[in-house]
């Protein structure tokens, strides 16, 4: 199993190999497979992400959770507690600022009671065809998913070039219930068979 840190170096290369351009319309094509999936449309409440440059965008996708009338709620991380707090947002220009480690995040706001955020887009630099994730070495997420209260499913976004055959993993990493690249959705169940075609492995 390939060391964490040794694949977070190979991970971020392959990112930053990927064009503008094809970031852009990986990204459209990855909203619009959630758009359409019937977890999204039936969820009254749906926690997001504020991108990075290198990450999929989530604008597409926030815009259109307005549009559909859903509660859009987006992490905001105390550094100090090393936690997420989901904070409710109702703007992408007013009320956000970086923090010290250059993350979007909500200036203020009132937490979320978990049993409203009906499902979860997570970002990540890598994850497999178990739904295993390999994040930024933090944990903010597995912590925050470690809360009983979550009930909602827990789907990774990602580009193709980050899907991996093995994660390293252990007991306290918390598994996707699915992947969605560009390609389509890949649900993650132990019960499901592997999916993912080889052209998408590192």
């Amino acid at each position: 199993m390939t060391d964490k840190a040794q694949l977070r170096r190979e991970l971020k290369a392959r990112l930053a190999r990927i064009r503008p351009e094809d970031r852009v319309e990986k990204s459209r094509r990855i909203c619009g497979h959630v758009l359409q999936s019937q977890p999204y449309q039936s969820a009254a409440g749906v926690m997001l992400f504020l991108s990075m440059p290198h990450e999929v965008d989530t604008t597409p996708l926030i815009l259109a959770a307005w549009q559909d009338g859903k509660t859009v709620v987006v992490p905001k991380v105390s550094w100090e507690q090393r936690h997420i707090i989901p904070v409710e947002i109702k703007s992408l220009e007013k009320g956000l600022e970086k923090d010290q480690m250059g993350l979007r995040t909500p200036i203020s706001g009132v937490p979320v009671p978990y049993e409203e955020i009906d499902l979860i887009i997570v970002p990540g630099l890598g994850f497999d065809r178990q739904g295993n994730r390999l994040g930024r070495g933090g944990s903010y997420y597995d912590r925050f998913f470690a809360a009983h209260a979550i009930k909602a499913p827990k789907w990774g976004v990602c580009f193709s070039e980050q899907i991996c055959p093995e994660i390293p993993h252990n007991e306290r990493d918390v598994p996707m219930d699915a992947i969605v690249c560009e390609e389509g959705i890949i649900h993650c169940s132990p019960a499901m068979p592997p999916c993912i075609n080889k052209k998408y492995e590192v």
